[in-house]
């Protein structure tokens, strides 16, 4: 018999629409309907709850987190750590991200995948591999004597990894990758995303019809709007083909032109966000090393030591209310960028990103002022703030 009980709140957000004084409804993992809260059929148990349903929030840029950075550990319980140091912010799916390094940690990354896949560690849905073919022009904090153009070699081993891993996503640069390649590597399922790229607009467009489909860190290394030449950021958003991840952070992006990009923003494929988290999530670290480099954090910025930004000190449940506080955007359409939108972009949201009946059972409890009281992966706990 399934393990069947009901989770009810004031206001349940399904992904797409609003609930009052409603119940989820769960059983063995999975979230089986939202229903009235008289409508619970009589010895379901309950679990009442305050403040807020909402469906678990997906990332698919998380470097670390809990002091791990994926390229200094490859291993299944590293991945472990950087979930769970996300759970506590409401990410109940996410991509450990490993930034351009050597071709052999790049083998072990993709093994650890492999084995937290199997291992099934709560949060972990696969990889996303940002470089190391992406442009010197457009480095940001990427190591430039590791940055290099993909052989068959490098193909050849992305292609075997998406046959191993529950997802792939992979951010490439346009003057390292061919579209040859990028077909190739679309035609396996594997999620390619542009990016660290000073490609031109009709570049980046021809690489969407080979098969790219996300832009990485809309405005963040990235050719700009200009006037006579609109970029990869025109691109990403103009060209309504390209999902567009973002750091609302207030430090990558400033709310004034998130806001300009979210009224510009055409086509079917949205605007979603990201973190872009470092090892520093969830712990008072005040420095680390990335590739030998050391980068400091302070005021909520990452750097290394000239000033360049080096990923983010940030986390999903602060984004959502960035865009909703200072950039304008209605709560429902805060959530959807932290859940529905990624999850359609890395393909998977018939089981994330929504509340509804056959998705995953990920549900972060919110309170009124958008704190995280508890949250549950796959119908188990999670997190529950003490």
């Amino acid at each position: 018999m399934m393990a069947r009980f009901a989770l009810a709140a004031p206001k349940i957000f399904d992904g797409e629409e609003w609930h009052e004084d409603s119940a989820l409804l769960v059983a063995d993992g999975s979230v089986q309907a939202v229903v009235p809260r008289a409508e619970l059929a009589a010895g379901t148990p309950v679990e009442e709850h305050d403040g807020m349903l909402v469906p678990g929030f997906v990332d698919l840029q998380v470097n670390g987190g809990g002091g791990v950075m994926l390229n200094d550990r490859q291993d299944a319980e590293a991945i472990r750590t950087i979930c769970a140091a996300h759970a506590r912010f409401g990410t109940t799916a996410l991509l450990p991200t490993l930034i351009t390094d050597r071709p052999e940690v790049t083998g072990r990354a993709i093994e650890a995948g492999v084995a937290a896949a199997r291992e099934r560690v709560p949060g972990f849905a696969g990889l996303h591999l940002e470089g190391p073919h992406l442009s010197l022009a457009r480095k940001g904090a990427h190591d430039p004597g590791l940055i290099r153009p993909m052989t068959q070699t490098g193909q050849d081993l992305l292609l075997k990894a998406r046959s191993r891993l529950p997802a792939l996503l992979t951010t490439i640069a346009p003057e390292s990758v061919s579209p040859s390649q990028v077909s190739a590597l679309a035609a396996a399922g594997i999620v390619v995303s542009l990016g660290h790229s000073d490609t031109t607009y009709e570049t980046a467009l021809a690489y969407a019809e080979a098969g790219a489909t996300v832009a990485t860190h809309l405005f963040n290394a990235m050719s700009q709007i200009g006037n006579r030449e609109p970029g990869l950021a025109g691109a990403a958003i103009g060209s309504g083909k390209l999902w567009a991840g973002l750091i609302a952070d207030g430090v990558h992006v400033h709310p004034t032109t998130i806001d300009i990009a979210l009224r510009a923003k055409s086509g079917p494929a949205k605007i979603f966000l990201v973190t872009d988290a470092m090892s520093t999530i969830g712990t008072d670290m005040t420095s680390f090393t990335l590739n030998g480099r050391t980068i400091r954090r302070e005021n909520g910025r990452l750097t290394l030591e000239g000033g360049t930004l080096a990923g983010a000190d940030l986390d999903m449940i602060s984004a959502v209310r960035l865009v909703q506080r200072e950039v304008g955007v209605s709560l429902g359409e805060a959530l959807r960028m932290a859940s529905l939108y990624p999850a359609q972009a890395l393909g998977v949201d018939d089981r994330h990103g929504r509340l509804r009946r056959g998705s995953r059972a990920d549900v972060v409890c919110l309170s009124a002022g958008l704190d995280v009281r508890k949250v549950w992966i796959e119908g188990e706990p999670a997190f529950e703030a003490g």
